[in-house]
């Protein structure tokens, strides 16, 4: 008679589970959870990177506006030069004494694109101490191909200044611009009846920066000259009586992309979508009493 012999077989023990490694569906599980970790993470850091850089954008526009009131307070109230062009190009002719002299584009042979000369000359850049830095936005980085070929980083400068604040040589002779003759023209600081309503620095649109002069017509519905919407569609924007905030645009055809040849000027701006155009209209001047008069008849 055969006697088979039955060996029991031992339940698993935690250590012998151990031993068995991973199996394909927990190492699966492990790489989804570190791959959603890591996605958040990436995320969250660009968002705190975009933060970080809005937040410098808007310091650097309330630097410049400091500089703006210091100077008016050594000068007799009076505000620095902002030159505009004449009515035939519109473009600012390059002077020292104007609050900034240098005129931008896409070309690589113009050095007034990285060239930082221009913050020791005028006496408006003493007041701003002379620092490069602080005359542009840090996500501001728009290039052409051919300036990026040549190893470009950056442009100079990404903030210009109310076209109707300050003194605009010819174009303001006679107390309003030649380009809106029923607005004010605001040439010392106690000409402001509203300083907070009243924009002086923002950042444009690298497509729309060529001179400091930001310029448009009132009167008008059309951008001549547009604001940038670098940070998640705001732009950085200081006010006569020194604040600063960031201004949300609402309407798509106001945030182009920055880049080159994205802004199409001049645009015009639909009677739909005109809430950012009214809006900064509003806080650019305000009409004449002469004006206000003809207007009431």
């Amino acid at each position: 008679m055969n006697t088979r012999i039955v060996k029991p077989v031992a339940a698993p023990t935690p250590a012998r589970s151990r031993d068995r490694g991973f199996t394909l569906v927990e190492l699966l599980t492990v790489i989804v959870i570190i791959g959603i970790l890591a996605g958040l993470l990436t995320t969250a850091l660009a968002k705190a990177k975009g933060k970080a850089e809005g937040l410098s954008c808007l310091n650097n526009a309330r630097q410049l506006s400091l500089a703006w009131l210091l100077y008016a307070g050594d000068n007799n109230e009076f505000l620095p030069y902002n030159l505009g062009g004449p009515a035939s190009r519109g473009i600012a002719p390059k002077r020292d004494y104007n609050w900034v002299n240098n005129l931008m584009d896409w070309e690589v042979l113009n050095s007034d694109n990285t060239n930082t000369a221009f913050v020791n000359k005028g006496s408006f850049a003493a007041f701003a101490n002379r620092a490069a830095r602080i005359y542009r936005c840090p996500t501001d980085r728009a290039l052409s191909d051919i300036q990026k070929q040549a190893g470009w980083t950056a442009r100079v400068r990404s903030y210009s200044m109310n076209a109707m604040v300050g003194d605009a040589g010819n174009n303001s002779l006679y107390g309003t611009n030649i380009f809106n003759p029923q607005y004010k023209q605001f040439k010392r600081s106690t000409d402001f009846a509203n300083p907070i309503g009243i924009f002086v620095f923002l950042d444009e649109h690298p497509d729309s920066i060529n001179d400091g002069y930001f310029l448009n017509r009132l009167e008008e519905l059309e951008w001549i000259d547009l604001p940038a919407s670098h940070h998640n569609g705001t732009a950085s924007i200081t006010f006569a009586d020194g604040h600063a905030e960031t201004h949300r645009w609402v309407n798509p055809s106001t945030k182009p992309p920055a880049k080159p040849d994205a802004a199409a000027l001049p645009r015009p701006v639909s009677i739909n979508e005109s809430t950012d155009y009214d809006w900064l209209r509003d806080a650019t001047s305000t009409e004449v009493p002469s004006a206000l008069s003809k207007t009431s008849l």
